[in-house]
C-alpha cells in the first residue's frame, strides 16, 4: 500500500504548493513510474495503479468529460439555490477596487505587493500648508467658544477657511482648487481635529461625500466648470442629503421621488425637467449649505426620456444638484450632534423643479445614483473619519501619557500604578494601530485606488478603536475629564466618539454586513465569478465559465485545508516571508491566518449558503478577522516605512499579538456557532490542532508601550506626530505639555529629595520639603526656583473650570 501513501504525498505537496492540476497530475505520474521502476511491483498491481491514476486524473482534467458528467449536476443546483442579486447590492459590488484584501482572502497573501507600495509622503507645496495656514487656523480656534458660547465656527475662521482653500483640498487646480494627496487631505483633517472636531467636520465633509467629489467624478463639462471654482473659492458652501426619517442604512427605501415632466424655471416654461419631493435629515452643513445635492428615486410615466416600448419607468437612485434659493427649498433648524457645533440639520423640499441638466453628470447618470455614491463614499469612509479618529487617539496618547506623568497619588505619579498603565498601553497600542490604518489606505487612494472594503474596514476600526482609547483616557483623567470648560481637552472628544461611530455607515451594518458580504464576492478569487456564472443568462457560456471556477476553487479550499493544517502543526515557522528578525514571525502568523481564514470563509459560504448574509453575527466575525489582518498589515508597512525604528518595537509588537488574539477570537467563535457543530469541530482541528497559539500581549510588553507615552522619546513623538500642539501655557494642551516638560526636567531633584529623605535629612516629603531642602542646602536657591515654577504648572494643568450660579460664566478660582 505504499504506493498510495505516495498518491496522497504528491497531491499533499501539490496543494500546499497551489500547484495547476495539469502539472500535479504530470508529477504524480512520474512519481508512478519512478515507485514501479524501484520497487517491485507486479503486473497486476501496475494495471490497477494505473487504472486508479486514470479514473481521478483523466475526468478532471478533461474539460469536456468534466463539465458534462460533474460541473452540469451541480450547476442546476447552484441555479435553483443561489439568491438572486439585487440592483443596490450589484451596484455596491461594482463601485471601487479590489485591493490588499485580495490578498488576505487567498490564504497566501503577496508581501511583496504591500512592500512595493510607497511611503506616504507630503510634497513641499502639502507641508508648507500644513505649516503655515492650517497651524494658524488651529490657533484661531477655541472650541469652547465653538460649541458651548456661539454654537459655530467664528466669522473669521469661516472667512479664513474659504479664502485659503480648506473646502478645496480635492478639487484640481485648473477649477482653482488646492489639489492635493489623500495622504494631505488625512494629514489636514487630523491636525484640525486635533484642536477641534466641529471645525474638522466643517472642513472634511465638502472634501468628501458631496457635490465636489461628484461633479470632479462624474460631472459634465458644464458642470466642471460653473460650480468646481464656485465651491474651490467657497462661494458656494455644498452639503449632500442622502439620509432620511424612513430611510438609512437601507437606501432602496427611499421615498422620494422625482418626476419627469415640463415646467416653469427661471421665467422660462415648457423646460423638461424633474418635480421633486424629499425630507432628509442629518445632513452636514445643510442650515449653511448654497448649493443641495439630493439623491431620490427618479420615475417617468410619461417616457419623455425615451421612447422605447420596453422602457422602464421607474428609472432607479439619481443624484442632482438644487441651489438653496429653488422655490419649494426648505432648509430647516439645526440639529445638535452631541453637543458638537458643526451645522447639521433637515432639509426638505415640496414640488420643487429643476431643469433636467442638473442631474450630476446629465441624462447619461439617471439612474446610476447608488453606484455612484458607492464609488465616492471611499473618501469619508477612508480619509475623513479616520483621519478624525486618529487625531483623538493621537491626542489621548499624547496628553494623557503626559497627565499620568504629572498628577501624584501617593508622592508617585499616576501612570506607574499597573492599573492605569494597563489602560495607557492599550491607548498608546490602538494610536499607533489607527495611525497605520490611516496611513496606509491614503496610499491606496494616491495610487488611483477606490478600495471600498478598505475603506469599510479602516473606518470601522479606526472609529471602535477610538472610542475605546477615549474611555480609557477618560478613566485616567477621571473628574479633569468629566467636567466640561474651556480647559477640558478630552470632554468633547469623547462626547464626537457616537458621531464618528455613526456616519458613512453606522459600524454594526459596517462590520456585520458590508466587510465580509461585500468583501466575500468582491476580494474572493473564485465566488463571483461562480456567481456570475449561475446568473448568466447564456446557460453554455455559463457551464463553462462555473465548471472553470469552480474546480478551481475546490483546490483552493484543499489547498487551504493543507496549508492550514501544516501551519497548525509547525506554527509557520518554515513559511518564507519578509521581514527581519523582529518582524518576520508577524508575517509568518498573517499568512498562517491568511489560510485559516479562506477556509473558514468558504465552510460558512458553503454551509449557510444564502443565508449568510443574515447570519449576521457570523459575517462580523468574519469582518473581525479580515479587519484584524489589515490592521497588522498596516502596522508592519506603517513600521518599516518609519525606518524600522528599535524604539518603535514595542507598539509594533503589542498592535501585533493584539491582531493575532483577535482573530483567533473570531475564528474560535464561527466555529462554535456554524450549525453544524461537528463541522466546526473538524475547522478548529484543522486549523488549531494543538492549542490556541495566540494570547493578549502580556504584562511587561504592556509595561514597555505605556513607558512610551509617559517619558519623551522619538517613539512618543512621533505616535503624536502631526496633531495641533499649543506653546499657551494656559491652553487646555499647551499648560499639560509644560508641566510635563518641567516634570521631567526637575526629576532629577525630586530624586534627590527623595534620596534625602530616605537618609533621613529631610523630615517631609512632596512640596512641603522644598523649603527645607533649600534651607538645608540640599538644593540651590535656582533649583528651588524650578521646583516651584512646577509645582505651580502641575496645579495649572490639573485644575478644572468653575462656573457661577448664573449663566454659567466661567470664573478663575
Amino acid at each position: 500500500m505504499m504506493w498510495i501513501g505516495l498518491f496522497v504525498l504528491v497531491i499533499l505537496v501539490s496543494a500546499y504548493l497551489r500547484l495547476p492540476l495539469l502539472v500535479w497530475s504530470l508529477i504524480l505520474a512520474a512519481a508512478m513510474l519512478l515507485f514501479q521502476f524501484y520497487a517491485d511491483v507486479v503486473p497486476a498491481q501496475k494495471a490497477f495503479m494505473w487504472l486508479f491514476f486514470a479514473a481521478i486524473v483523466i475526468p478532471l482534467n478533461l474539460k469536456p468529460i468534466r463539465r458534462n458528467f460533474i460541473s452540469r449536476a451541480i450547476y442546476k443546483v447552484m441555479k435553483k439555490l443561489m439568491p438572486t442579486i439585487s440592483q443596490t447590492e450589484q451596484e455596491a459590488l461594482d463601485a471601487g477596487d479590489v485591493w490588499w484584501e485580495a490578498e488576505l482572502f487567498s490564504g497566501k497573501p503577496d508581501f511583496k505587493f504591500l512592500q512595493k507600495l510607497p511611503k506616504p509622503v507630503l510634497t513641499d507645496d502639502e507641508q508648507a500648508f500644513l505649516d503655515g495656514p492650517v497651524e494658524e487656523f488651529c490657533k484661531m480656534l477655541d472650541d469652547w467658544q465653538i460649541t458651548h458660547v456661539d454654537y459655530d465656527m467664528s466669522e473669521q475662521a469661516w472667512q479664513f477657511a474659504k479664502d485659503n482653500g480648506f473646502f478645496s483640498l480635492i478639487i484640481p487646480k485648473q477649477y482653482g482648487g488646492l489639489d492635493y494627496s489623500a495622504y494631505c487631505h488625512s494629514q489636514v483633517v487630523m491636525k484640525i481635529g486635533s484642536r477641534s472636531g466641529s471645525a474638522a467636520v466643517t472642513v472634511m465633509v465638502p472634501n468628501s461625500l458631496g457635490p465636489g467629489k461628484l461633479l470632479m467624478t462624474y460631472g459634465t463639462e458644464e458642470q466642471k466648470d460653473y460650480y468646481l471654482p464656485r465651491l474651490a473659492k467657497g462661494i458656494e458652501i455644498p452639503c449632500f442629503g442622502l439620509t432620511g426619517p424612513d430611510a438609512g442604512s437601507d437606501a432602496g427605501a427611499m421615498p422620494d421621488t422625482g418626476v419627469v415632466c415640463y415646467g416653469s424655471y427661471e421665467g422660462k416654461d415648457d423646460v423638461l425637467g424633474i418635480r421633486l419631493n424629499f425630507a432628509k435629515r442629518y445632513i452636514t452643513l445643510a442650515p449653511v449649505a448654497t448649493l443641495l445635492g439630493i439623491a431620490f428615486k427618479l420615475h417617468d410615466p410619461d417616457h419623455l426620456l425615451s421612447d422605447e416600448e420596453d422602457y422602464d419607468e421607474d428609472r432607479g437612485i439619481t443624484l442632482a444638484l438644487i441651489k438653496r434659493e429653488t422655490e419649494g427649498v426648505e432648509v430647516g433648524r439645526r440639529h445638535f450632534p452631541a453637543n458638537h457645533a458643526f451645522m447639521n440639520g433637515p432639509v426638505r423640499g415640496r414640488d420643487v423643479f429643476i431643469p433636467l441638466d442638473s442631474i450630476i453628470g446629465g441624462a447619461d447618470y439617471v439612474g446610476k445614483g447608488w453606484a455612484m455614491l458607492m464609488e465616492c463614499l471611499g473618501d469619508g469612509r477612508a480619509i475623513s473619519l479616520p483621519a478624525l479618529g486618529t487625531a483623538v487617539s493621537k491626542m489621548a496618547a499624547n496628553y494623557t501619557g503626559s497627565y499620568a506623568r504629572i498628577r501624584q497619588q501617593f508622592h508617585t505619579p499616576i501612570g506607574y500604578f499597573e492599573g492605569v498603565e494597563e489602560a495607557l498601553t492599550v491607548i498608546a497600542g490602538q494610536a499607533y494601530a489607527v495611525d497605520a490604518a490611516r496611513s496606509l489606505v491614503a496610499v491606496a487612494l494616491d495610487g488611483g485606488a477606490v478600495p471600498s472594503v478598505i475603506s469599510a474596514i479602516v473606518k470601522q476600526q479606526v472609529m471602535e478603536r477610538m472610542r475605546e482609547v477615549v474611555n480609557h483616557a477618560m478613566d485616567i483623567h477621571g473628574g479633569h475629564g468629566i467636567c466640561m470648560g474651556p480647559h477640558n481637552h478630552l470632554g468633547r472628544a469623547y462626547q464626537l466618539t457616537p458621531v464618528g461611530i455613526t456616519v458613512e455607515g453606522a459600524n454594526i451594518l459596517t462590520r456585520t454586513m458590508i466587510i465580509f458580504g461585500q468583501g466575500a464576492m468582491r476580494s474572493h478569487p473564485y465566488l463571483l465569478k461562480e456567481v456570475t456564472a449561475v446568473h448568466d443568462a447564456d446557460q453554455q457560456r455559463g457551464l463553462r465559465d462555473f465548471d472553470n471556477a469552480f474546480f478551481a476553487h475546490m483546490g483552493f479550499i484543499i489547498s487551504n485545508v493543507v496549508r492550514s493544517f501544516w501551519f497548525g502543526l509547525t506554527f509557520a515557522k518554515f513559511t518564507y516571508t519578509p521581514g527581519d528578525k523582529h518582524t518576520h514571525r508577524y508575517y509568518q502568523q498573517l499568512t498562517k491566518m491568511s489560510s485559516a481564514f479562506a477556509l473558514l470563509a468558504d465552510i460558512c459560504v458553503g454551509v449557510l449558503g444564502g443565508s449568510l448574509k443574515r447570519r449576521e453575527k457570523i459575517s462580523g466575525r468574519l469582518a473581525d478577522a479580515l479587519s484584524n489582518m489589515y490592521v497588522m498589515s498596516a502596522v508592519l508597512k506603517h513600521y518599516e516605512n518609519q525606518g524600522s525604528k528599535k524604539e518603535d518595537l514595542d507598539l509594533l509588537r503589542w498592535v501585533c499579538e493584539d491582531s493575532l488574539f483577535n482573530i483567533q477570537t473570531a475564528i474560535k467563535g464561527i466555529m462554535k456557532n456554524l450549525p453544524v457543530p461537528f463541522i466546526g469541530a473538524i475547522c478548529n482541528f484543522i486549523i488549531f490542532p494543538l492549542t490556541k497559539p495566540y494570547q493578549r500581549p502580556n504584562d511587561k510588553l504592556g509595561h514597555k508601550v505605556a513607558r512610551v507615552i509617559l517619558s519623551p522619546g522619538a517613539a512618543r513623538d512621533r505616535l503624536a506626530g502631526g496633531i495641533f500642539e499649543s506653546d499657551d501655557i494656559d491652553n487646555a494642551t499647551g499648560r499639560i505639555t509644560h508641566a510635563f516638560e518641567l516634570v521631567i526636567k526637575t526629576e532629577y531633584l525630586q530624586r534627590k529629595l527623595r534620596d534625602a529623605f530616605k537618609q533621613g535629612r529631610l523630615s517631609s516629603r512632596g512640596t512641603d520639603a522644598y523649603d527645607e531642602a533649600k534651607a538645608s542646602n540640599i538644593i540651590s536657591d535656582i533649583e528651588y526656583d524650578l521646583l516651584i515654577e512646577t509645582e505651580a504648572a502641575i496645579q495649572n494643568a490639573i485644575k478644572v473650570d468653575e462656573f457661577s450660579f448664573s449663566g454659567w460664566k466661567i470664573e478663575t478660582p
